[in-house]
C-alpha cells in the first residue's frame, strides 16, 4: 500500500479528538441512557392539559430521536437518513456536541419547569457535558 492510499485509509475514519475508546463507550452509553430517560419522561410530560407542558414533552421525544439517531444509528434502521445522519454526527468535534446536547437538554426546561422536565433531560445534559470534559483535552502531567 503507497503512502497515499494509507493518508486516504487514515481520513476516512473519524478524526481523532483525544477520547479514549473507554471515555468515548462512556459518552454513547450516556447518550443512550439519555434517549430512553427524555423519551419516557417526555410522554409522560404530554399526558397534561397544559399546552406547555405537551410542547416540552414533544421537544423531549425530539430530544430522545435525535440521540439515538447521533450515537446508536442501528437503532434507527427504519430511517433511510439514518446513516448519514450518524455519520456526520461522528465529524462534529466534542465541544459541538457537547453545546449542542446541553442546548438541546436545556429548552424543554425552560418551557415547563418541573420535576419531570427537570430530571428527564438531567441524563442527556451530562452526555453533553461529557462531550464538553472531553473537548478539554488530557491534563499535563506535573511529574
Amino acid at each position: 500500500m503507497s503512502t497515499e492510499e494509507t493518508a486516504a485509509s487514515t481520513k476516512a475514519t473519524p478524526e481523532d479528538d483525544g477520547m479514549t475508546w473507554w471515555y468515548r463507550w462512556l459518552c454513547k452509553i450516556a447518550g443512550i441512557l439519555g434517549g430512553i430517560s427524555c423519551a419516557v419522561a417526555g410522554v409522560w410530560n404530554c399526558v397534561t392539559v397544559n399546552p406547555l407542558n405537551i410542547a416540552a414533552g414533544v421537544w423531549m421525544v425530539l430530544n430522545a430521536f435525535v440521540l439515538f439517531l447521533c450515537e446508536v444509528p442501528f437503532c434507527c434502521q427504519f430511517i433511510e437518513f439514518a446513516n448519514a445522519v450518524a455519520a456526520r454526527a461522528d465529524k462534529l468535534k466534542p465541544w459541538q456536541k457537547a453545546f449542542f446536547y446541553c442546548g438541546m437538554a436545556l429548552f424543554p426546561i425552560f418551557l415547563s419547569f418541573s420535576i419531570t422536565t427537570l430530571f428527564g433531560n438531567a441524563i442527556a445534559f451530562a452526555t453533553g457535558v461529557l462531550y464538553g470534559l472531553a473537548s478539554l483535552g488530557k491534563k499535563l502531567s506535573h511529574n
